[in-house]
């Protein structure tokens, strides 16, 4: 499982004019499951995602995690981040999960955060569709986190 994360002041993801997940200050998460993943990747992601600490202390540090300041979550399928580039000029999405697994796991994602995070502090962007994501990166600070099955090390 891969998740970008982008530190930010407000974030918003728009389906068909409509907005379906929007947020305050918090983190917005590009999150893609890769063929191999299970839900046990997507909850070891999600852990190290909620206790990331990307947030300053009084110090101005980044010791303070999204659980620490209760800031909003916003979490968007985003399949092109298993793409391998390596070669040629056109990506390859043969890392990514298949479509169904993908839903599953980000359904999954999205699930328990909520319960671990809170109902009212999680929005998201709808798998498959067309979305406009729009965010205002605080810093801007941008992070790649990635959970690999233990038989893939």
């Amino acid at each position: 499982m891969i998740a970008l994360l982008q530190r930010v002041s407000q974030a918003a993801v728009v389906v068909d004019g409509d907005t379906v997940g929007a947020i305050g200050a918090g983190l917005m998460v590009l999150v893609c499951a890769e063929r191999n993943d299970t839900a046990a990747e997507a909850d070891a992601l999600l852990t190290k995602l909620l206790a990331y600490r990307v947030f300053a202390d009084e110090a101005g540090k980044m010791n303070r995690s999204v659980a620490d300041v209760q800031g909003g979550l916003l979490l968007v399928p985003q399949f092109t981040l298993a793409a391998d580039t390596n070669s040629g000029t056109r990506p390859s999405f043969t890392p990514a999960a298949a479509p169904e697994l993908g839903r599953q796991l980000f359904d999954h994602f999205t699930a328990q955060a909520r319960l671990l995070h809170g109902e009212d502090k999680v929005g998201t962007g709808r798998f498959g569709a067309d979305m406009k994501v729009s965010l205002t990166n605080d810093g801007p600070v941008t992070f790649w986190l990635q959970v690999k099955p233990k038989a893939q090390g």
